[in-house]
């Protein structure tokens, strides 16, 4: 499979997990809002999550993936499939323990994770309570993420791009069937989140099975692979721990903000997620196991092509869509949350949240494109120290610019340091010799550019002339839509005329489906 239709496929089904996210998210919205019981249940939420990163992805995948390519390729299926299996009783057994420590824990460790919380006796129990409920999701999302590892590494994209659409399912049949038996929606949710764990460990269980990679249940065994992985597991786990130290911090001090900082970030986030999850992922994706197999038949002139052509595809989807975000921020928000409890006040606030955070954007596409370089040489290291960096610099701008700013403060330090960090991954790559700019990329960049910031101009005129007019919420919904697929379809053919892309070229490289190509 192409690097391109590899891209594809992931971009696809994360698209539609991101869709059904929106619309779980608009309902939230409208039953939550933005105050204290959306705050809870968004704590109770990114908690299981902030874990999840560090034990069930980012440095296990980092480690797992290239030491799981290179049994497939010099070991056979066999002594994979026995490697994969240890691995996956060793995450479970240590993944097991540490839920069982925070369970017992948890009121300790919300007095960390949110420390505003704690003026407000009930919202701060409320917090405890959903947070007990959602935190037993980190065992099976752990599972999921060694699997999809696997199901990537056999470039068998699809199953694992479209677990997190159980996720999105089960959310929202439990706001929809449970909140009737439930103390509160938050409650509802809360449950779901523990349910989608289930639903999306069956899921991966039976796309392995279908890979002809069942991966057998064993009692935890240590031998030179586990020691190995757990060796390069550390440095990525280190890496990991840093950034979701700096999230860690991001929600602590959003508590201390305003009651509704927190939400207020949430959905900001949520829909600057949409291009970072089916752009940015979706290319780290399917660009780690490629450059891994490539790396280990000793083709470095391939792998750099890869890389090359995964900056060049990144840029050329991410950049109009952070100057679309940052020109439509607040009509954005106003059309997907505001209604019931998510009013005008609301909608401001998070619509500039948006804005600030878009700016950071395609630096944190960047990122997730840069790494894989590092990660497929089997070097986790480099990529940590650089984490560091960008986390002290993340809590310095936050201190400095939060008192002036409130939760703005928190999203302009983000993008900032998001920046930083891919410069410093791009910098170090290209003096390794890791990563040369080739001349279509080079060529391409400013023309990608230059017809991005023509389409955020176009946008900017109409928004600034359409939306001043108070019209119902579905002819504002008619408007976006025409006015996004008119943004759209100014940068194809800018793009198009300026020779920022070949339309051809993405039809033949389809088309082949040969790596590369």
């Amino acid at each position: 499979m192409s690097l391109v239709r590899s891209i594809a496929t992931v971009s696809g089904f994360t698209l539609l997990s991101r869709l059904l996210g929106f619309a779980r998210d608009i309902m939230i919205a409208a039953m939550l809002g933005a105050g204290g019981m959306a705050d809870a249940f968004f704590v109770a939420f990114k908690f299981p999550n902030l874990f999840r990163r560090l034990f069930g992805e980012g440095a296990f995948s980092a480690a797992f993936i290239p030491l799981l390519a290179g049994d497939i390729e010099k070991r056979g299926l066999e002594a994979a499939r026995e490697f994969a299996a240890r691995a996956m009783a060793m995450m479970l057994v240590i993944v097991g323990f540490l839920v069982a420590i925070i369970e017992i824990t948890m009121p300790w460790a919300m007095h960390v994770i949110a420390p505003g919380f704690a003026d407000d006796p009930e919202k701060f129990a409320l917090a405890v309570e959903l947070s007990r409920i959602t935190f037993p999701y980190l065992v099976f999302i752990s599972a999921v993420a060694l699997m999809s590892g696997v199901l990537n590494t056999l470039h068998h994209y699809a199953a694992a791009a479209a677990a997190p659409i159980v996720l999105n399912i089960c959310l929202i049949a439990a706001l929809l069937g449970l909140t009737p038996f439930t103390q509160t929606s938050a409650h509802a949710l809360s449950w779901g989140v523990a349910a989608a764990g289930v639903a999306q460990f069956i899921w991966l269980v039976v796309a392995c099975k279908r890979a002809g990679f069942a991966i057998r249940w064993q009692w935890p065994k240590i031998d030179d692979r586990i020691k190995l992985l757990g060796k390069r597991m550390v440095p990525g786990m280190i890496g990991a721990g840093v950034y979701q130290l700096n999230l860690l911090i991001d929600t602590m001090l959003a508590t201390l903000v305003s009651d509704g900082a927190v939400s207020w970030l949430y959905y900001a986030d949520r829909v600057h997620q949409l291009p970072l999850g089916v752009i940015g992922i979706a290319v780290g994706t399917a660009l780690l196991p490629t450059l891994s197999r490539q790396l280990q038949g000793d083709d470095p002139a391939i792998a750099m092509y890869s890389q090359n052509r995964g900056m060049e595809i990144a840029l050329l989807l991410t950049l109009p869509a952070a100057v679309a975000l940052g020109v439509m921020g607040m009509p954005l928000i106003n059309v997907l949350f505001q209604r019931g409890a998510f009013g005008v006040d609301e909608t401001l606030a998070t619509g500039m949240a948006l804005t600030v955070f878009a700016f950071g954007l395609p630096a944190a596409v960047l990122v997730k494109v840069l790494a894989p370089g590092f990660f497929a040489r089997e070097d986790t290291k480099t990529p940590i120290r650089i984490g560091i960096m960008a986390m002290v610099l993340n809590i310095v701008l936050i201190l400095c610019l939060m008192p002036f700013f409130g939760h703005l403060g928190i999203a302009a330090a983000t993008s900032v340091s998001v920046w930083i960090n891919a410069a410093c991954l791009a910098i170090t790559l290209h003096r390794r010799g890791h990563l040369v700019f080739d001349a279509r990329l080079r060529r391409r960049v400013p023309r990608i550019a230059l017809s991005s910031a023509l389409m955020g101009a176009v946008l900017w005129l109409v928004i600034d002339l359409v939306w001043r007019f108070d019209v119902p919420t579905l002819e504002r919904v008619i408007m976006m839509t025409v006015i996004v697929t008119g943004g759209v379809v100014i940068y194809g053919l800018s793009a198009q005329l300026s020779g920022a892309t070949r339309f051809s070229e993405l039809k033949t490289i389809l088309r082949r489906g040969k790596t590369g190509s």
